[in-house]
């Protein structure tokens, strides 16, 4: 007999069936037990009256690995209307060992770390695991947009020769005796690849070895890396970001709309233009000093909260941000060469984007490193390529960790991410 999820009881009303899942909960009463079954697609409750299996109910532990073959019968008050009856249930491993927290419960109440020291069960959670589906969408519908927009994912090295690709710290490692470490970003790699397919993406790992111990930073997280060739300036990236974010939301309405529900999550509506202040705008809006270099987190508060009582938008384009607080690669805007054609994005009062048009010629590249008095060397392999043509271009990218914990509400990062790597966490 095929096994069968618990989503799809309903449609075999009548029949036997063949369930496996974990044992989510037990309810020992006088005259009848219940065990709750939980799948990869949610609950089923499975009825015991027989004394036999009762006995062998009460011996199991919550999440224990079982088999149940019963029949299905309509029930209102049971999980979707269905429940299974007159069931046989068989063990698929020995009794589980339980963890440190109640799983049928509501709400995870154990402590953030406790959760994350224990994350293999943690992530059994129905809030857990509600995230990281929210998470999978976003990456397919991420994907999907720009598949249909004739880009081509590519796929980057994750350890590099230079530790110079931006300001952030970088993890040094042993490449067969040779100094190497890991990437920062794809940021060289899908600009050369721009030379290729004029249109690219990537989703993978980053790596940033800054000593954060905040809510919002991770030393290891998946970026969602676009880049695109023979654009006029950075606006066309910006139009290419709105559409993909648009994208985004609408892969999470399709496929994870159980976990939205799960979460009490209401989709943002991307407005057709996103609005847009410049830096310098910004500063007055949010009441910072006219010299100051970036916006601090409370600057994005404060332009959140403008964006969302001005244009009703939970999203709000911040552009030409001061050449000094951008890599060297970022082209400045030829109008104010002192700000840059490069723009952040904020998401309910904080950066989710980083992006802008980029330096395309080589005499540019090598005038910008000359005036930070950088060396050449470094990034030899990178600004070389600029002398065999390469067409005006720009990008983005965005953090996917921090879009779902926006998206959500996480008061804290790691709670949508499965395992999390930072100042303090190596394990598990």
């Amino acid at each position: 007999m095929q096994r069968i999820l618990s989503s799809q009881l309903t449609a075999h009303v009548g029949a036997t069936v063949r369930l496996a899942g974990w044992v989510h909960r037990r309810r020992l009463l006088k005259s009848v037990a219940f065990l709750v079954l939980r799948d990869a697609a949610g609950l089923a409750q499975v009825v015991v009256a027989a004394p036999d299996v009762r006995a062998q109910v009460e011996a199991l532990t919550e999440e224990t690995v079982v088999e149940v073959v019963g029949t299905v019968v309509a029930n209102p008050t049971a999980p979707a209307g269905v429940e299974v009856v007159e069931p046989t249930v068989r063990p698929l491993g020995p009794p589980a060992v339980p963890p440190p927290f109640d799983l049928y419960r509501p709400a995870l109440t154990a402590s953030l770390p406790t959760q994350l020291d224990h994350a293999s069960t943690a992530l059994r959670h129905p809030t857990r695991s509600a995230a990281l589906r929210i998470s999978a969408a976003a990456v397919a519908g991420f994907r999907a947009t720009l598949d249909r927009q004739r880009f081509v994912e590519v796929h980057t090295p994750k350890v590099v020769g230079s530790s110079t690709e931006s300001g952030a710290n970088v993890f040094a490692l042993d490449w067969f005796g040779r100094p190497a470490y890991l990437a920062q970003s794809p940021q060289f790699y899908k600009q050369l690849m721009v030379g290729v397919f004029e249109r690219v993406y990537e989703v993978g790992p980053v790596f940033r070895a800054e000593p954060h111990d905040t809510v919002r930073h991770l030393a290891q997280y998946t970026s969602l890396d676009v880049e695109l060739g023979f654009v006029t300036d950075h606006r066309d990236v910006m139009a290419v970001l709105r559409e993909t974010l648009a994208g985004m939301f609408a892969g999470v309405a399709e496929r994870a709309g159980g976990a939205l529900d799960t979460l009490g999550v209401t989709l943002p509506a991307v407005p057709a233009e996103i609005p847009a202040v410049h830096f310098t705008e910004a500063l007055k809006i949010a009441g910072a000093p006219a010299d100051e270099p970036d916006l601090a987190p409370a600057h994005e508060r404060a332009l959140g909260e403008w964006a969302r009582a001005e244009h009703g938008s939970d999203f709000l384009f911040v552009t030409g941000y001061p050449m000094a607080k951008r890599p060297f690669y970022t082209h400045p805007d030829p109008a104010r060469p002192t700000h840059s054609n490069g723009f952040d994005l904020l998401f309910r009062g904080m950066e989710l984007v980083t992006g802008g048009q980029r330096l395309h010629r080589h005499a540019d590249y090598l005038a910008a490193l000359a005036a930070r008095g950088e060396p050449v060397e470094p990034y030899a392999g990178y600004v070389d390529a600029f002398r065999h043509g390469m067409p005006p271009h720009g990008g983005f990218a965005i953090g996917l960790e921090r879009f779902v914990a926006r998206l959500t509400g996480a008061a804290n990062v790691r709670e949508v991410t499965a395992f999390p790597r930072d100042l303090h966490r190596l394990t598990p």
